[in-house]
């Protein structure tokens, strides 16, 4: 998700391809008890695609009722706090790094969750200008489908950049996608059981979520093993 480094050796210095800094004065390697870290920047992919997956999980389990859970309103803290501000702040550290699809993809889901937040909190009005009027009362779920189906929309558009980052983020947005649509659906036809299906379906890209998190973060600078993601071909061939 984040640019990858291209390196090389020449007098035993290491030198970037792209024209940047030696190696050696982006790192700090002397941090006794601490990893090798980027002075400058370090890598915020990791941080966007976990403060992700928090929510999504929460949600999810709220949309397949588990321990009779039927009242999603608790997710909205998290919804704001980690999936609105914490992936905001991850997309905008991903441009500042010069990668703007991770920039992009974090930036819109942090706007997917802090407007899915404020139509569930009491005060921004959003629900009760519908529920206050019992004749307005069914336009919810229709308008509530329109706001996924843009959403669908905007996420599908992201699909077609990641065929040269790997197999599992690229799964993982197909997947999300899916989510939105079955929501969506679920909303324009009221039905439970497709809610039910899209619960289910947002677990598992909860869950890819929380694996590309790892991936990500699991570096040899700093755990002792990877986890593979199935590299995808970054030049035509």
């Amino acid at each position: 998700m984040s640019p990858s480094l291209e390196s090389k050796h020449e007098n035993g210095s290491l030198h970037e391809h792209d024209g940047r800094p030696p190696l050696e004065r982006q790192l700090t390697l002397s941090m006794p008890a601490f990893p090798q870290y980027h002075r400058k920047f370090g890598n915020p992919a990791p941080l966007g695609v976990l403060s992700f997956a928090g929510p999504t999980f929460v949600l999810s389990m709220f949309n397949v009722q588990v321990r009779d859970v039927a009242v999603s309103n608790v997710v909205v803290g998290m919804a704001l706090m980690v999936g609105g501000l914490t992936q905001l702040l991850s997309g905008m550290w991903e441009f500042a790094c010069g990668n703007t699809f991770g920039g992009t993809v974090f930036s819109l889901f942090s706007g997917f969750w802090l407007s899915f937040g404020l139509i569930y909190i009491p005060s921004s009005g959003i629900l009760g200008a519908y529920t206050d009027n019992p004749a307005d009362a069914a336009q919810l779920h229709n308008a509530l489908g329109v706001y996924l189906t843009s959403w669908f929309i905007l996420i599908f558009i992201m699909i077609f950049a990641t065929f040269r980052s790997s197999i599992v983020l690229a799964g993982l947005i197909i997947l999300v996608d899916l989510v939105i649509l079955v929501l969506a659906v679920a909303q324009f036809t009221q039905n439970p059981q497709v809610t039910l299906a899209g619960g289910y379906l947002g677990l598992l890209a909860a869950f890819g979520a929380f694996y590309v998190g790892a991936a990500t973060l699991y570096t040899k600078d700093v755990s002792l093993f990877t986890l593979p993601t199935g590299e995808l071909p970054k030049e035509k061939v």
